[in-house]
């Protein structure tokens, strides 16, 4: 994982407590919010990237735009190379259901579709289509929906599904299959979610600064698509910018039932399930969703998206996009389309210091490296982090594990680290899985404590992949042993037919042969009969 593994002194921002204490003043900051189990409080290192309003680069000599941006299968490509395509053009179509449309981020000419190296954690290659902008940035014909609270929420949900919105806090996970599995598990609260508690990322942080408006419209909206009754808008404790955008655009905006709530700055608060625990008190259950207990949870720039496609047709092709880090010269955030080579967001940022060494997409504690600057921005795309070597731990021999608990005591999902990593070490699966390996968020708070300097969640990948393999040969064959059944049965039942019809074909021949068994015998008779008269007429 390129994580940044800060210097352990460091753990508790220079406070002069100990963990523990940090801790438990943190979950004291709000009488009336709740706490989640464990956590990390982290330095932000934000202000560097927030000095300077959001601007839109210049269009790059060529956008890279993936076929696979989202949770689901690849979309399929509905253009070829030599196509002419408008800015917002259907690229590619979802092929099912939890999958998402991608379409052209500028006007210009299609090359073609290639397999690139896409940011993914995997080092994913995929196919991408290749466009070259041809400079007007020319819009295709848009439809908006400004009534939008007089229609039906399908209806919404259509036009959300049309134009590729999908969840910008990082699940990417189709937004309007999210919505309208609300309406059918009766939700009655919506929650935004603006807690950005990963260090280094501010890209919500300055679209709640810039837009509050949109992210309330787009709130709205939303909450009609869903059926719910309220919307919490969650912000981090330290957001006092936020704070005061938010409460003036509330107050412009005359919406009901909206609520800004401010929660603690602990990692990992932005998670979904965690941030429904600090808001209600709740926890989702294992193998559920927030919509079985009546909650939807939304993320800023999701909201400000689903504004964009329902009152101005836009369909997501840009998003907000953090570059900061030691490494870079002038950190800030821009608007960027989807497609663009991250060395083109990085010169229009300064370009890269003498120091830089280490590139992450995402941030410190959850992000992964980059293998190269000219892979695009996507959609999940929200940080590009250039680090310097003194904030790069280097290469560690991993050390047994000395039991010491301290990954069990910050882990949110309520694991026990220690014992998952015996489990998958020795093989223990089945153990494995009953210890809710799956249940792991990846947080990568268990390997910010680690002494003996395990990469635990670089394990717990592996292990999930493991089980995720296992779960899909065991459903091979099962798949194979029903169809080896079903021939078995197949086979029997022909079998059996075959003995019947054999069976009825002698009893045919059997009742044949004593039908002419019978026919002789009366036939006999007959001429036994004739031959009594005629002798009996020579005599007289």
């Amino acid at each position: 994982m390129a994580a940044i593994k800060a210097r352990a002194q460091d753990r508790t921002a220079g406070t002069g407590m100990t963990y523990p204490e940090l801790t438990r003043q943190t979950r004291n900051a709000g009488e009336h919010l709740h706490h989640f189990h464990g956590g990390l409080r982290l330095r932000h290192n934000k202000k560097i990237s927030c000095t300077r309003p959001v601007e839109r680069p210049p269009l790059p000599e060529c956008l890279v735009v993936p076929l696979q941006q989202h949770a689901g299968g690849p979309a399929e490509a509905v253009v070829k190379a030599g196509d002419a395509v408008l800015k917002g053009d259907v690229l590619g179509i979802n092929v099912e259901q939890r999958s998402a449309r991608i379409h052209a981020p500028t006007s210009g000419t299609v090359q073609g579709i290639e397999n690139r190296p896409m940011a993914h954690p995997s080092g994913l290659v995929g196919p991408c289509v290749i466009i070259s902008p041809d400079g007007r940035d020319q819009w295709s014909s848009l439809d908006t929906l400004p009534d939008w609270k007089s229609m039906d929420p399908q209806t919404l949900s259509d036009r959300i599904r049309e134009t590729g919105v999908v969840g910008l806090g990082g699940a990417v996970f189709p937004t309007a299959e999210k919505a309208s599995g609300g309406r059918v598990a009766n939700v009655h609260t919506l929650i935004i979610n603006g807690a950005e508690c990963e260090p280094y990322i501010s890209c919500d942080e300055m679209l709640m600064r810039e837009h509050p408006d949109r992210i309330i419209r787009g709130s709205c909206i939303l909450r009609h698509a869903c059926g719910a009754e309220k919307i919490v808008i969650a912000i981090e404790d330290q957001m006092g910018a936020v704070q005061r955008a938010f409460e003036t655009a509330l107050e412009a905006s005359g919406a009901e039932n909206v609520s800004l709530v401010k929660i603690p700055s602990i990692y990992p608060e932005g998670g979904e399930r965690q941030l429904i625990q600090v808001l209600t008190g709740q926890e989702v259950p294992l193998g559920s969703l927030p919509a079985d207990i009546g909650l939807v949870c939304q993320n800023v720039a999701t909201a400000a998206a689903v504004a964009d496609a329902v009152l101005e047709g836009h369909p997501l092709i840009e998003r907000y996009v953090t570059v900061t880090g030691e490494g870079i010269r002038e950190p800030r955030n821009l608007l960027a389309l989807i497609g663009t080579p991250v060395a083109h967001l990085v010169t229009q940022c300064g370009g890269y210091t003498e120091a830089a060494t280490r590139m992450v997409v995402g941030g410190p504690m959850m992000g992964y490296a980059l293998a190269s600057d000219q892979e695009p921005i996507v959609k999940a795309s929200n940080c590009i982090l250039v680090m310097t070597e003194d904030q790069v731990t280097p290469p560690q021999d991993e050390m047994p594990c000395i039991r010491c608990g301290e990954c069990a005591r910050v882990c949110p999902a309520q694991l026990l680290p220690q014992e998952l990593h015996r489990e998958i070490r020795n093989n223990l699966w089945s153990e494995a899985e009953a210890d809710r390996l799956h249940a792991c968020i990846e947080c990568g708070c268990c390997d910010f404590v680690c002494p003996s300097q395990i990469p635990l969640v670089d394990w717990f990948r592996y292990g999930k992949d493991e089980l995720r393999q296992q779960a899909l040969d065991q459903q091979a064959a099962d798949l194979a042993r029903v169809r080896f059944e079903a021939r078995e049965r197949r086979l029997e039942r022909i079998k059996q037919q075959k003995r019947e019809r054999i069976k009825l074909r002698k009893q045919a021949l059997s009742n044949r042969s004593e039908q002419q068994k019978k026919v002789a015998a009366a036939v006999e008779r007959a001429s036994n009969r004739k031959s009594g008269m005629t002798e009996q007429g020579s005599e007289e």
